[in-house]
């Protein structure tokens, strides 16, 4: 199955993640001390080309990057973007605000039809390029409900991991359902809603609900989310049910740490989870593209 491209608006997307996809990889194993002109060897291609090509998709050099990905970068967010979520509470975020500079909005699927396992519920899926790799998409008549990554995983780990989540629905490839929403959710469509349809029983929706109140660009921890939630001593409950996500990066997952300051785990793979805190971090400071 071959991704497509995101509302067939960025035809040459699936190039630039393939380089940056290995640009990155190759960050991640080596650390923030390979120059520029080291990363382009092992690419490849020039310096000059590099440097062009991956400012153009994160927006900042590689080497300013690079210090976004080093494992510390995670505990300087936790010291200077921490979000205490109680607080979010109480400015009025919820399922209907603007979040993390989407406009979306969810609606849950109820308790019992969550039990019957999707029976009766049509899924359609596509695979679309996105950020972070090869992503696949699914969603009802109602919105999203599933969204997962096969760059670390693999397609077929992917397309099994989401279909197994309702394992009595009817999934039918439906790429036009989704495009709309998926060129909104990747940033094509910056004006676009995105409608999210969230399946999955009641604590767990409660956790995704207290995710979705992250904005973009900070963290919060799992005992700030347990508190958030009414069960301050669950965080083992707490961190299965983030890592049961079935809308990864749109329900931000990725945004929640150990108070260690460790990144803790993540389904899609670590190396995502740390591009995806990179990414959004480069962005939130507003960083001009600078010389490595």
């Amino acid at each position: 199955m071959k991704p497509d491209t995101v509302a067939d608006a960025a035809p040459q997307s699936a190039y630039h993640y393939g380089v940056i996809g290995r640009a990155l990889k190759i960050i991640d194993s080596t650390g923030p001390g390979l120059t520029l002109d080291e990363l382009a060897a092992r690419m490849g291609m020039s310096p000059a080309h590099f440097q062009r090509l991956f400012s153009q998709w994160v927006g900042i050099s590689p080497k300013r990057y690079q210090q976004y990905l080093t494992l510390d970068h995670a505990k300087r967010l936790l010291t200077e973007r921490f979000t205490v979520l109680e607080t979010s509470l109480s400015t009025g975020l919820s399922g209907g605000g603007r979040l993390h500079d989407l406009f979306l909005r969810w609606e849950a699927m109820s308790p019992g039809d969550y039990a019957r396992g999707g029976a009766g519920l049509r899924i359609g899926w596509g695979w679309f390029d996105s950020p972070f790799g090869p992503a696949l998409v699914m969603g009802t008549d109602r919105g999203i409900c599933g969204l997962g990554f096969a760059a670390e995983t693999g397609e077929a780990a992917t397309m099994a991991d989401l279909c197994a989540r309702w394992p009595r629905a009817q999934f039918t490839e439906d790429r036009d359902l989704l495009r709309p929403w998926v060129a909104a959710a990747f940033g094509k469509d910056p004006g676009g809603e995105v409608p999210l349809y969230l399946i999955g029983a009641p604590f767990q929706i409660k956790v995704w609900e207290a995710l979705l109140r992250i904005p973009s660009g900070h963290v919060t921890t799992y005992s700030e989310i347990a508190g958030a939630v009414g069960h301050a001593q669950a965080m083992r409950a707490v961190g299965t049910a983030v890592g049961r996500n079935p809308v990864s990066w749109l329900i931000p997952c990725h945004r929640a740490l150990r108070k260690s300051g460790g990144l803790g785990g993540y389904h899609w793979g670590l190396p995502v989870k740390r591009a995806m805190l990179a990414y959004e971090a480069a962005r939130s400071d507003g960083d001009a593209i600078t010389a490595a």
